[in-house]
């Protein structure tokens, strides 16, 4: 395999310094589109934007295999970046890729984005025996995931789906990821006068304070998270408060260890309203679905041997974060997450090695090549 080093930072440097956020993706998707047209690809946009009240919908393309009846694998990464992502300048200092410092760089997700492009590439430059391949690029995923939450699966005729969107050094194969659930609550109790009559009012913010301070939040055990997001309520301060909206979030990869720290808080806020005389209503919603593969999976075991294959000691992880991988997964396909070597993401820090950039690409034509000799 003979990745082009300079072909793929001066892509990268082109990619990242066209604007694009979620829900406006189009000016990246555009190039994107380009890029793969010169390639010969077959690529094609669904038509997801009105859904999702975005321009631009999730980008597909096809690579045509050598090698007839070998499981369809395919790639993805997501087009948009959190702020502040617009007039993104790179800078290159000692084979390092960064910002110039008043922005994020777009290494996540962008990293992955070019990763799969050069992959493709040397597929088809070297003639390397393959099966089918397929790339997809999801848009939105930093505002929900909603691309890959509104993806039709029949789109994919892939078998297994490796997502470039993990951090740190190439190397790592994320197995393991929690489901999420979010609660909105809203207490409600009686206003009064603060100064004149306080103990006719009962206090939501009195309430959910106390609900709050007998709970169990942070982390609650290796695979469960929960956290008290915002809240807000109040109106002046010569006013028991009426009302109080919260937010929070329960997180494990234990569906069964989920639901009993939800049950928890629920409990909680309900029988502290009822302790003062208020109402909770409580409503649950389901972010994404757990991502559980097997470590002795065909997936996990094609990306160990092509970690192998490229001269390093592959690290099967477990995460606390949900991605587009946890959503295709729900969908009943075989989902991993890689490494693609970004550091600092979602700040103005932010940066890749090159030579990170590079084994990217490596690792996935490494990966097709495991999937054609099965």
């Amino acid at each position: 395999m003979s990745i082009n080093r300079e072909r793929m930072v001066q892509e990268f440097i082109s990619l990242v310094s066209i604007d694009s956020q979620p829900l406006k993706e189009r000016q990246v998707a555009d190039a994107l589109l380009k890029i793969m047209q010169d390639m010969g690809l077959e690529a094609f946009e669904d038509g997801i934007a009105k859904q999702i009240g975005g321009d631009t919908g999730n980008i597909i393309a096809k690579v045509k295999g050598t090698l007839p009846k070998k499981p369809v694998v395919a790639f993805a990464a997501h087009l948009d970046r959190v702020s502040p992502g617009l007039g993104i300048k790179p800078q290159i200092r000692d084979e390092i890729i960064y910002s110039d410092g008043t922005t994020i760089l777009a290494a996540d997700d962008l990293a992955g984005v070019v990763q799969m492009l050069e992959a493709v590439r040397v597929l088809k430059e070297q003639n390397i025996p393959h099966g089918d391949v397929e790339l997809l690029f999801t848009v939105s995923e930093e505002s929900g995931m909603l691309g890959a939450k509104n993806l039709d699966r029949s789109l994919l005729k892939a078998d297994v789906c490796y997502f470039l969107d993990g951090l740190g050094d190439v190397g790592a194969i994320i197995n393991q990821a929690p489901s999420q659930d979010k609660l909105k609550i809203k207490i409600t109790g009686r206003p009064a006068h603060a100064g004149l009559s306080p103990e006719k009012g009962i206090s939501a913010i009195q309430v959910a304070a106390e609900a709050i301070n007998n709970m169990n939040l942070g982390r609650i055990d290796g695979e469960t998270t929960c956290n008290i997001g915002t809240i807000k309520g109040g109106l002046a301060t010569n006013i028991v408060p009426e009302l109080v909206e919260i937010m929070a979030e329960v997180r494990s990869r234990n569906e069964a260890k989920l639901q009993t720290q939800v049950k928890h808080m629920i409990d909680g806020f309900e029988a502290a309203a009822v302790k003062w005389g208020a109402t909770a209503d409580i409503a649950v919603h389901k972010s994404y679905p757990a991502l559980n593969v097997a470590a002795d999976d065909p997936a996990v075991l094609w990306a160990l041997q092509a970690v192998r294959s490229i001269g390093i000691t592959p690290r099967l992880e477990a995460t606390g974060g949900g991605s587009d991988g946890n959503i295709l997964a729900g969908k009943g396909l075989t989902s991993l997450v890689l490494s693609v070597g970004m550091e600092k993401v979602h700040s103005k820090d932010e940066y890749i090695k090159i030579e990170q950039l590079v084994k990217g690409a490596e690792l996935l034509l490494a990966i097709i090549q495991q999937v054609a000799t099965s």
